[in-house]
């Protein structure tokens, strides 16, 4: 059974960097052809795709966030790590990690259960 846990502070102060972790369990982030998306959810909002790094390390962000993401891997931990600088409170959300599949089409199979995060002075 895959099982995915975010980690991280839940309260940064702005113009911080923000840093995250996801620890896969169960499975390997090289495997061929998962992706290993970073997506928040701002408070009343919708899900926000913020980037992803592939089993084979490539990495895509979403265009209004590239300037200030970086996603990277831990191959002999198995995990992902976010990095998101500059942080203001609009950044505040619950920010989730999840693996998608590309086998033909692209979806979702696992999801972790989320970690709050919260940009206060």
């Amino acid at each position: 059974q895959v099982q995915l846990q975010e980690s991280g502070p839940g309260l940064v102060k702005p113009s911080q960097t923000l840093s995250l972790t996801c620890t896969v369990s169960g499975g390997s982030i090289t495997t061929n052809y998962y992706y290993w998306n970073w997506i928040r959810q701002p408070p009343g909002k919708g899900l926000d795709w913020i980037g992803s790094i592939t089993y084979s390390g490539n990495t895509y962000y979403s265009p209004s966030l590239r300037s200030r993401t970086s996603i990277s891997r831990d191959t002999s931990e198995n995990h992902i790590t976010l990095q998101l600088t500059s942080v203001t409170p609009e950044d505040t959300a619950v920010y989730y990690c999840a693996r998608f599949i590309l086998s033909g089409s692209y979806y979702s199979d696992y999801w972790g259960q989320g970690t709050q995060v919260t940009v206060s002075s």
